[in-house]
C-alpha cells in the first residue's frame, strides 16, 4: 500500500499548493469583454485586492482597506479559502506521519489512525475549496446573466479553475488514503512455519484404523535370493 500512499501524498500536496496559488491570485473575477468597445483596458478582482491593467503592461493593484465595507460573499470566500490552506497544510503533515515509508509515527496502528486522519483532513479542505469557489463563481453568473443589473459585469478568473482543480486534488488524495487504510486492514497477515521434517513424515507414513494408530508403509526391498526362480 506504500505506492498508493505515496500517490495520495502527491494529490494532496499538489492540491494543496494550487489552493495556496488560488487564495492569494487577484484574478477571481476579471472584466467581460463581450459588450465592451474598449478591450485594451481591463480590471480583475480577488479577495485582497483590486487590480486594473492595459495593453501596455501597466498594472496597479490596490488592496481592499477595510473589511467591514466589503461585501458578504468575498468575506465568505475568504474564510473558506483559510481554512482549506490550513487543513491543506495540516494534511500534509499528517500524511508524511502516516505514511509506511516513513519512520516517525510510532507503530502501524498508530501510523493507520494518522493516515487515515490525513485522508479526513485533506477531503475536508477540498470541500472548503470547492464551497469557496462555487460560492464566487454563483455571484458572478448571477450579475453576468441579470438583465437588470446595470454595473460592471464580470466573467471567471483563472483563480477560480485554481482552485477547482486544487480542491478535486486535495478530495482524491483524501480518498485514496482512506481507501489504502481500509484495504490495509483486510488484508490477513499470513504467517508461515517451516515444516519439512512433518512433510517428510507425513509422506513417508498412512493412517489406519482408529486415532493414533499410524503404520509406516515403507517397501521393503529385502527380497529373497530364489524370489525370481
Amino acid at each position: 500500500m506504500s505506492r498508493a500512499q505515496i500517490s495520495a501524498l502527491v494529490f494532496g500536496v499538489g492540491g494543496f499548493g494550487a489552493l495556496v496559488v488560488a487564495t492569494t491570485s487577484n484574478e477571481w473575477k476579471v472584466t467581460t469583454r463581450a459588450s465592451s468597445v474598449i478591450t485594451a483596458t481591463w480590471v480583475y478582482q480577488g479577495l485582497w485586492m483590486n487590480c486594473a491593467g492595459n495593453a501596455l503592461g501597466s498594472f496597479h493593484c490596490r488592496p481592499h482597506f477595510t473589511i467591514f465595507k466589503i461585501e458578504g460573499y468575498i468575506q465568505a470566500c475568504r474564510g473558506l479559502m483559510i481554512a482549506a490552506v490550513s487543513l491543506g497544510f495540516f494534511g500534509s503533515i499528517f500524511a508524511l506521519f502516516g505514511m509506511k515509508c516513513t519512520k516517525v509515527g510510532g507503530s502501524d496502528k498508530a501510523k493507520a489512525k494518522i493516515a487515515c486522519l490525513a485522508g479526513i483532513v485533506f477531503i475536508l479542505s477540498g470541500l472548503c475549496s470547492m464551497t469557496g469557489c462555487s460560492l464566487y463563481a454563483n455571484k458572478i453568473t448571477t450579475e453576468f446573466f441579470d438583465p437588470l443589473y446595470v454595473e460592471q459585469k464580470y466573467e471567471l478568473g483563472a483563480a477560480l479553475f485554481i482552485g477547482w482543480a486544487g480542491a478535486s486534488l486535495c478530495i482524491i488524495g483524501g480518498v485514496i488514503f482512506c481507501f489504502s487504510i481500509s484495504d490495509n486492514n483486510k488484508t490477513p497477515r499470513m504467517g508461515y512455519a517451516y515444516n519439512g521434517a512433518t512433510s517428510v513424515l507425513s509422506s513417508r507414513t498412512k493412517y489406519h484404523g482408529g486415532e493414533g494408530d499410524f503404520k509406516t508403509t515403507t517397501p521393503s526391498k529385502q527380497f529373497d535370493k530364489n524370489a525370481y526362480v
